[in-house]
């Protein structure tokens, strides 16, 4: 296992990293590394002063995966993961691409949003299955895109405090507020009645299928966004014990 890889998902995404546990030894650490390029991807507009710039380091990452020698504690586990067939430049060059979004100001309607926790979110969810031998990788986006929409509820008060609001504008308008509004006040009661409709497109995506367990791991994320969208809008920013026993509980089951 490659420790800095290992130690870059256990803080920055502690949820995905516990559903990696219960990947086949096998593949848990190109499983983990597409997790720790997930991460690197959606920092890449956090850490920059303007968006335009959010650009450069995707690009910088689309090159990696094209085959850049780069040195970096995760562009080197990720090339070789590439090589060795567990991760496919299909599945990870549109990650790329979807999070070019987030460098808009805002999503303008519902449809640009979907798309974007569907490009994200969703795809990992693929990209994961397919590196665990899912049948059907392409079943899985739907599942990964709900966990997308808890995390962006999940996160708002975060969001707020960059200045950043990452709801569909036309969603918020309709009940009479602007993406700056929520930014201002993201536990307003109207704020809270909009995280209420989207966390029922949520779970709208949320099915149950069968799945072989060697591919359970990628799926798992969705025990807990069946979790935080049906408690929307109280979610708290931290996970709770029940919630990592649930994933336990499902990944030992072998179902979601």
């Amino acid at each position: 296992m490659n420790e800095a890889i290992v130690a870059l998902v256990r803080r920055h995404d502690p949820d995905r990293f516990l559903t990696a546990l219960f990947a086949p030894s096998e593949k848990r650490n190109a499983l983990l590394t597409l997790y720790a390029f997930n991460h690197e991807l959606a920092r890449a507009r956090e850490v920059v002063s303007e968006p335009p710039l959010a650009l450069i380091r995707l690009q910088w990452w689309r090159e990696v995966v094209e085959g850049a020698h780069r040195h970096h504690v995760v562009a080197g586990p990720l090339r070789a993961a590439i090589e060795a067939g567990d991760l496919v430049r299909g599945d990870l060059l549109p990650l790329i691409d979807a999070r070019e979004a987030e460098v808009e100001p805002a999503f303008e309607t519902v449809a640009d949003w979907r798309a974007y926790v569907c490009g994200t979110a969703g795809g990992l969810a693929v990209a994961a299955g397919r590196l665990l031998g899912a049948p059907e990788p392409e079943a899985l986006r739907p599942l990964g895109a709900a966990y997308g929409i808890a995390g962006l509820l999940r996160s708002i008060p975060a969001h707020s405090r960059q200045g950043r609001c990452l709801l569909p504008a036309d969603k918020l308008a309709e009940h009479g507020l602007t993406p700056e509004g929520i930014i201002a006040e993201p536990s307003s009661v109207t704020a809270a009645r909009v995280m209420q409709e989207l966390a029922h497109e949520g779970l709208m995506l949320l099915r149950r299928f069968p799945l072989p367990r060697r591919a359970i791991a990628a799926a798992l994320p969705a025990v807990l966004a069946r979790r935080d969208l049906g408690r929307a809008p109280a979610l708290s920013p931290q996970r709770g014990i029940a919630d990592r026993l649930a994933v336990v509980l499902a990944g030992l089951a072998g179902r979601v």
